[in-house]
């Protein structure tokens, strides 16, 4: 059975086809591309912020109480089980449970004293508000005092708590006496948390330049922000532990919109234009840019949230500036 040759198939069109003279014009200038939005950072700061219910919080805090109590009532018969049938087994299982037992008072008391420490620096921050706000001398000089007391047995504050000993008897003016105060204290704290900043902003920005795994942005910018948070505490003296580390981080963001930082300012809007420009070159790199720009927001609401004195005479950090220098270190420049 031989197969009969193809052969070409023909349609007919009823109108001719258009020609390259009858196509639309190309438009000159083509719209820009959408700036990046730093969509990492804008889900971590959501997570973050997301309040909880009562009845939420009294669900979690029901089932660990719950947890907790059949966990022990179940430690324990087996304890007692294991004492009555395998007595060296038991005592060792005794002396084991009772060493959990002393680790978990050891860790809540390492909670309750870092909740101790960021409660005194809310209540230094608020002396020294009153202090500025009432313009009196006396209440200037005990505010002075526990500000320096907040810093004893640090090394590296030596030099600083002397140079403000040296000078405070000279100052006969509250306002005056409170600017050479932070002069000489907060100077070099915010030196330290500046650098912090920088490099988380730095760290978030090279992850989402480089990583392109879905959500790897996301939670590299939560544990960035979480460690740089929990690092200025400890700079400016307010060391928290775990539980403690996650409230200051709600208090930063809550201080962040509460302030309106959120929104694009002068400072994010610099960035964002820079970030514009990377995203013509890499869409990746133009989202790092804002990612990084606001981290450093978040980093700077985290030293006006952990500083004991407001900014007044020395100026806060800017975004730009901050983003600046993280940038530059990512490549090896000074």
């Amino acid at each position: 059975m031989s197969i009969p040759p193809r052969k070409p198939v023909l349609i007919e069109m009823d109108s001719p086809a258009p020609t390259p003279a009858e196509a639309p014009p190309v438009p000159d200038h083509l719209p820009p591309p959408p700036l990046p939005e730093g969509r990492a950072m804008q889900i971590a700061t959501r997570l973050a912020a997301r309040p909880a219910s009562r009845l939420t919080r009294f669900f979690w805090q029901a089932t660990l109480a719950l947890t907790g109590f059949l966990a022990s009532v179940a430690a324990w018969n087996y304890v007692n089980g294991l004492i009555a049938a395998h007595p060296v087994l038991g005592w060792v299982a005794a002396g084991l449970f009772g060493a959990f037992i002393l680790a978990a008072a050891l860790l809540a008391l390492r909670e309750l004293a870092a909740w101790a420490r960021l409660r005194r620096l809310d209540r230094v921050h608020k002396s020294v508000t009153e202090a500025l706000a009432s313009d009196d001398l006396a209440q200037a000089r005990r505010v002075v005092e526990q500000l320096t007391a907040l810093y004893v047995g640090r090394a590296e504050m030596d030099w600083a708590r002397a140079r403000l000993g040296e000078r405070k008897a000279d100052m006969f003016d509250a306002e005056a006496l409170m600017g050479l105060a932070e002069a000489e204290l907060m100077a070099p704290l915010d030196a330290a948390a500046r650098l912090e900043v920088e490099a988380a902003a730095r760290n978030v920005a090279t992850v989402t330049a480089l990583v392109p795994l879905a959500l790897a942005d996301v939670f590299a910018a939560l544990a960035a922000n979480l460690r740089m948070i929990r690092r200025v505490a400890e700079i400016y003296g307010g060391r928290g532990g775990a539980f403690g580390s996650l409230r200051l981080a709600r208090t930063v963001v809550t201080h962040l919109v509460a302030t309106g930082a959120v929104a694009a300012g002068d400072d994010l809007i610099e960035t964002m234009a820079g970030g514009g420009l990377l995203s013509k070159v890499s869409r990746r790199f133009g989202e790092g840019v804002v990612n990084g720009a606001l981290t450093a927001r978040v980093g700077v609401a985290a030293m006006e949230v952990c500083r004991p004195m407001p900014f007044t005479r020395l100026k806060k950090p800017r975004v730009t500036n901050l983003v600046s220098r993280a940038l530059k270190g990512l490549f090896g420049r000074d």
